[in-house]
Formats: C-alpha cells, sequence, structure tokens
C-alpha cells in the first residue's frame, strides 16, 4: 500500500476533547502525558493538529498562545508543544505544520518558542533565531538554612489584579488570559512585597505528573527569587522542577546547591523580533517553556 502523503492532509484546530489525544501524542514520543498543562494550553491558547491517517489518534499537533490586549491583533504570540508521532515521524509532517502555523496562523506576529537542540535546525530554515537559552533543572529541594522567605505569602484574591500589573510590565506583554487561571491551574500562588506593601514578585508552582514545576518566577531580584522558592518548595514534598534563564547564574547556582540537577538546555528562539519584551532581569523562570 502507497503510504498517505501526509503534507496534504488537512490541519484541524484542537479542542479540549482533543486533550487525551495530546497527552497521547505526548507519550508516543517518550514525554509525560502532562494532561493537566495541555488543559490549560488548549483553554489559554489555540490547539491545532492532524489526525492520523491510521485513525489512531494525531499524527502532530502543536499549541499557540497569543499575547496582547487583543487575540486576534497579538504584540507576541508563543509556539510550543509542537509533536509528531514517531510512526510519521521524518516525513516533512512537522515542518508542514510549522510553515502553516507561522506563515498563514501568525503570519506578520513576532513568535518566539523553546527549541530542543532536536528542533532547532527546523525552526532556523523557518526564520527563527536563538536570542537565549534556558536550562532545565529537576530535584528534591533541600532547605537553605540561610535563606529567607520575609514578605512572601499566599496570594488572595485582591492580589490579582497587582499580579497581572506586574506580569505585563515585565513580561513585555499582556497576559491576563493566562495569568488569571493561575489559582485555578496551580497549586500554590505566592506574591512578595517591600515593607511598604509594594508588589515586588510572585510565583506558582503547579503539579505536572510526579513533580511540581515552579513558574512563573518574577522578582526584583536574586534575594527575592530565592524567597519565593523557598516558600514554594516549604509547601510539597514532590521533586521541583523549572527551566531557568541562563543569565541568573546565581540563582541557578543557589538552585544546584539545594540539590536540583541540570536536565537539558533549551534555545530561547524568535522569529520577527530581536529579542523578546519586557525585563529580563526580573523574568527568572516560565509558566512554562510552551507557553513562553
Amino acid at each position: 500500500m502507497t503510504p498517505p502523503d501526509l503534507t496534504a492532509l488537512p490541519i484541524r484546530a484542537l479542542t479540549l476533547e482533543d486533550l487525551h489525544r495530546c497527552s497521547d501524542l505526548s507519550e508516543d514520543r517518550g514525554w509525560l502525558r502532562e494532561d493537566h498543562r495541555w488543559r490549560l494550553l488548549l483553554t489559554a491558547g489555540s490547539g491545532y493538529g492532524v489526525d492520523a491517517p491510521d485513525g489512531q489518534g494525531l499524527a502532530a499537533a502543536c499549541v499557540v498562545t497569543r499575547y496582547g490586549h487583543t487575540h486576534a491583533d497579538p504584540e507576541l504570540a508563543a509556539i510550543g508543544m509542537v509533536l509528531v508521532a514517531e510512526r510519521y515521524a521524518r516525513r516533512g509532517l512537522g515542518r508542514r505544520l510549522m510553515t502553516h502555523i507561522c506563515d498563514d496562523v501568525l503570519k506578520g506576529i513576532p513568535l518566539t518558542l523553546h527549541a530542543t537542540p532536536y528542533g532547532r535546525p527546523l525552526y532556523e530554515e523557518l526564520g527563527f533565531e536563538a536570542t537565549g537559552r534556558a536550562e532545565m533543572l529537576m530535584g528534591t529541594f533541600r532547605p537553605d538554612p540561610a535563606a529567607s522567605a520575609d514578605g512572601v505569602r499566599p496570594a488572595n484574591a485582591e492580589d490579582l489584579p497587582r499580579i497581572v500589573r506586574l506580569d505585563t510590565e515585565v513580561f513585555g506583554t499582556d497576559r491576563t488570559h493566562m495569568i488569571t487561571r493561575l489559582p485555578a491551574f496551580a497549586d500554590r500562588l505566592l506574591v512578595a512585597e517591600d515593607a511598604a506593601g509594594n508588589l515586588t514578585g510572585y510565583a506558582a508552582m503547579w503539579p505536572n505528573m510526579a513533580t511540581h514545576v515552579v513558574g512563573p518566577l518574577i522578582a526584583r531580584d536574586s534575594a527575592g527569587a530565592r524567597a519565593l522558592v523557598t516558600a514554594l518548595a516549604a509547601g510539597t514534598e514532590r521533586p521541583l522542577r523549572t527551566d531557568v534563564d541562563v543569565r541568573h547564574e546565581e540563582l541557578l547556582g543557589w538552585l544546584k546547591d539545594r540539590g536540583l540537577g541540570s536536565v537539558t538546555f533549551n534555545s530561547v528562539m524568535t522569529r520577527d523580533i530581536p529579542t523578546l519584551p519586557g525585563d529580563w532581569t526580573r523574568r527568572w523562570a516560565p509558566l512554562t517553556v510552551a507557553a513562553g
């Protein structure tokens, strides 16, 4: 039987009804199923996929998260969870899906993504350039006797507008639709304040299979980032996982001293924008690399 021309298969929008198909695709490629993360991305963002010609789930998928004041005219879009089923790999399907997303769906919109070493060559061919690196860490956190969590407390409903304002300032564009989902998505959401009660940072910790992921992590300085991580870690017995901008060398060293080990490095890539907006010095870890 002649194999189907995968590049001719239609690309369709994904919905929450595709959640388990997306998780099956993750598992097919050796990733965690990550139902919790897929649910967030499919509700706060837009999923795109190709149905497998053999009728067994999805042949390929990805998600797009748009940022800015309007969905129709975003200021930035993040692409993530780009996956092709193993049985259809290396047959042009990933390129077809990404070309459609970048040149048709998101034409003219500044783009960003986190690329694995395996995926980076394709993204470079599509016009992306590496503008940074992030290091993934994971391990059981050992408390630091010298660390202080002064000024850190659980967030409440009144804090949410303040968190959104700070996040917009630091991230460089509005992502209200993502941040307002944090209270339901995360197991813990903390804020940091100075002596005058001004919001200086916030952080969340959300469940992902057997780990807790730390992100977003927004803080005024390294001491503030350490305080937030220390307070988050006190609320779980699971291993922690996070992705830290490699320019934050002090925090990376501290996390490794606390028991988190390096897992991998990903390239932060952009297209049609020289670098990410906002203030990277206060942006320590993303909510998830799949959403920029």
